[in-house]
């Protein structure tokens, strides 16, 4: 168990986090499944990847919360011995033109995207293993720019600059920084309450004719943790079938 990498994934409890989650235990990793209100679903998939043969860990945090998520840290230290991974995959999204955005959901991406990301930024900067890899998660939204995601494509846009900023910061410490912009991607938070219309005609869009999986997305993560991701570092891998 010594060798082995240790991964921690924010937000892992479901969708593209899980499947994150479930793709670094297949590639051998020892898992960090972090949440912060799901508690069964993430004790659900830490017991699933465990009796697949994988070693994993359900742990509770708040990602806006610095001591919250300086406790995620030390739990995977005590327990797996060290971090290897960072995925900031942690987030939410809030439609509204921006002049109909309140104060509240404003606060509320500002806090998870762009705070919680650099809470776990932070904390890996000085505490991931040497040979480690961070990687975020900003959008296809950032180069979109379509009208009613101001607010969640300026705090992705602001992770996409500390993703830059950190990969030279961590000059010497074979640390990669890099960030995953995945397009329209068929989780049930993003299918949940859209006409089959409106998923039909957003299948569309990229040239691949098809929406994301969450496999198409830890397939991507699994590449920039991976041994053959090690000469990547402080790039922005839009991961959306050629939408832009």
């Amino acid at each position: 168990m010594n060798n082995q990498k240790v991964a921690i994934v924010t937000g892992s409890s479901r969708g593209i986090g899980a499947a994150v989650a479930q793709r670094l235990a297949d590639d051998g990793f020892a898992v960090i499944i972090n949440y912060s209100g799901s508690a069964a679903a993430a004790e659900t998939l830490a017991r699933q990847l465990v009796q697949q043969g994988g070693q994993a860990l359900a742990v509770q945090a708040d990602v806006s919360d610095p001591a919250a998520v300086r406790a995620l840290f030390d739990a995977a230290e005590r327990t797996f011995g060290g971090v290897d991974v960072l995925v900031n995959n942690a987030g939410i999204m809030v439609n509204a033109p921006i002049g109909e955005t309140d104060d509240a959901s404003f606060d509320r991406q500002i806090a998870i995207n762009l705070k919680g990301s650099f809470n776990t930024l932070r904390e890996a900067a000085r505490r991931l293993r040497n040979g480690g890899r961070i990687i975020n998660f900003s959008s296809s939204v950032v180069g979109m720019l379509q009208p009613t995601y101001g607010v969640y494509a300026a705090t992705k846009a602001a992770v996409e600059a500390m993703t830059s900023v950190l990969a030279k910061e961590l000059r010497g410490k074979n640390i990669t920084v890099n960030a995953v912009a995945p397009g329209p991607t068929a989780t049930d938070l993003f299918l949940n309450g859209k006409p089959q219309e409106l998923v039909d005609r957003l299948s569309k869009l990229a040239p691949l004719e098809r929406l994301g999986q969450p496999q198409d997305i830890a397939a991507t993560v699994a590449f920039l943790a991976g041994a053959d991701g090690s000469w990547i570092n402080g790039q922005i891998l839009r991961a959306n079938g050629g939408i832009i």
